[in-house]
């Protein structure tokens, strides 16, 4: 189950249950759609896969299935992050 966590880990965004613009990794790092489209380019910095929007989950799920509270922030190293864009720009990600 998906742990929805709160925020995006580059700039605190807020990103609550029904946040339209989250996106997520294969392992939940979480971003909002401004920092995933304009910074990262679609793929996570911390495991260099694929960005996907982070589904919606029902407002009637929420008490047996709580969201995350905890706000993991991380900001992103851009200069980094633009590298590893560069060197994995034509390898699929699910090759990175």
């Amino acid at each position: 189950m998906l742990e929805i966590r709160p925020c995006c880990e580059n700039c605190d965004k807020d990103l609550p249950f029904d946040a339209l613009d989250a996106m997520i990794c294969s392992f939940e790092c979480t971003f909002c759609a401004g920092c995933s489209e304009s910074i990262l380019k679609g793929m996570c910095p911390n495991c260099g896969g694929e960005l996907v929007r982070r589904p919606i989950r029902p407002a009637s799920k929420l008490i047996q299935y709580p969201t995350q509270a905890h706000r993991h922030v991380k900001p992103v190293d851009i200069a980094a992050h633009q590298i590893k864009l560069s060197q994995f720009k034509t390898v699929p990600s699910a090759q990175r």
